[in-house]
């Protein structure tokens, strides 16, 4: 059921839904009647506001999860205050101020990235999740390594120093001379070229007969660059930190969401998958509960933002991965800042 607008609610039933919604995103604790009443913040007596209560939970906002325990907000319930009710409380300078220096600390990007992914982690008490930006480095070098009768390493190496290293699979009976010719006609085709670039060039020669390999040199060239291109575009290079922050004191009563959550963050594809679709945002999105598939079970709120390039170009993705009862209002702002902040070092 689709929730109402909230300007639809009267402004004691407003009144009442926000304590209710921002007392639960501070202790994860339903708030029935009597706790209304006792905080002196509404002017009513306890059946005036279990009738409140009531009106909110018919409209979808409010469930309880016992008979007698209060109420909690729903994820409608959520989506509602977050869109419509929330302010946000902006980092203050003291705040940007540490996480600007945390990331200043690191040299290279990768040590910044994993900065950033633990910087989420602590300020949102959950798991901080960084998505790498898709690298297609330019080449200088790429050697092939027998392991055994059936295997090669791949050594692929970079202009920037970067190396990478991987499995090929090769015909049993492969000779070394074969794959020295191999690495030969590859490397001599690099030249400063991406993989995919070299990729095209070298797949447009042999398909051509241009190629001085023989047939069997040629079908390794062939069946490696096939390999590499589509592991270079399948493979989700995702940092997670604060995993551990998700078994807090609260998580043991509810030990099988969590369960579920630390499962999901597992798939690593399918995480970069729904950061990826925050790609195009203008501001920092947020997925509360069953709104993605992949958290449905768990119950969880992904909170993401685009990090960008000094040209403004969109690279990558970051975000907090953890319960819904996440504190919005602090960390929406806090993982924009970041985001821009991290953009700041990005080349």
């Amino acid at each position: 059921m689709a929730s109402p607008p909230v300007t639809e609610l009267t402004d004691r039933a407003r009144e009442i839904f926000r304590l209710v919604v921002e007392g639960y995103l501070e202790n994860g604790l339903p708030l029935g009647s009597k706790a209304l009443a006792a905080n002196g913040r509404v002017n009513l007596s306890p059946a005036s506001i279990r009738s409140v209560l009531s009106d909110l939970e018919t409209l979808g906002l409010l469930a309880a999860p016992h008979t007698s325990a209060g109420r909690m907000p729903t994820e409608s319930g959520l989506r509602l205050f977050v869109d419509g009710m929330m302010q946000v409380a902006e980092p203050t300078l003291e705040e940007r101020a540490v996480i600007e220096q945390r990331l200043a600390e690191h040299g290279p990007i990768e040590q910044a990235l994993e900065a950033t992914s633990a910087i989420l982690s602590d300020i949102s008490a959950a798991a901080g999740v960084v998505m790498v930006p898709r690298r297609d480095p330019h080449l200088s070098q790429m050697n092939l390594v027998r392991l055994d009768e059936r295997r090669a390493l791949v050594v692929l190496v970079g202009e920037d120093g970067s190396v990478e290293n991987r499995l090929l699979e090769i015909a049993e009976g492969t000779s070394i001379s074969e794959l020295q010719q191999a690495t030969n006609y590859i490397t001599s085709r690099l030249g400063g070229r991406t993989l995919s670039e070299a990729a095209r060039l070298i797949g447009a020669e042999i398909s051509n007969g241009q190629s001085a390999l023989d047939e069997a040199s040629r079908d390794l060239v062939a069946r490696g660059l096939a390999i590499w291109s589509r592991d270079a575009s399948q493979r989700p290079v995702l940092i997670v930190r604060g995993q551990a922050n998700l078994l807090d004191d609260d998580a043991l009563n509810d030990i099988e969401r969590v369960r579920s959550l630390i499962d999901d963050l597992e798939n690593k594809q399918s995480v970069s998958s729904l950061l990826d679709s925050a790609r195009e945002a203008k501001s920092t999105r947020i997925f509360i509960g069953s709104e993605n598939r992949l958290f449905a079970l768990s119950g969880s709120s992904v909170i993401a933002s685009p990090y960008r390039d000094r040209e403004g170009r969109v690279v990558g993705v970051l975000g907090v991965i953890g319960p819904t009862r996440l504190n919005y209002a602090r960390v929406v702002p806090m993982v924009d800042f970041t985001a821009r902040s991290l953009g700041k070092l990005i080349g």
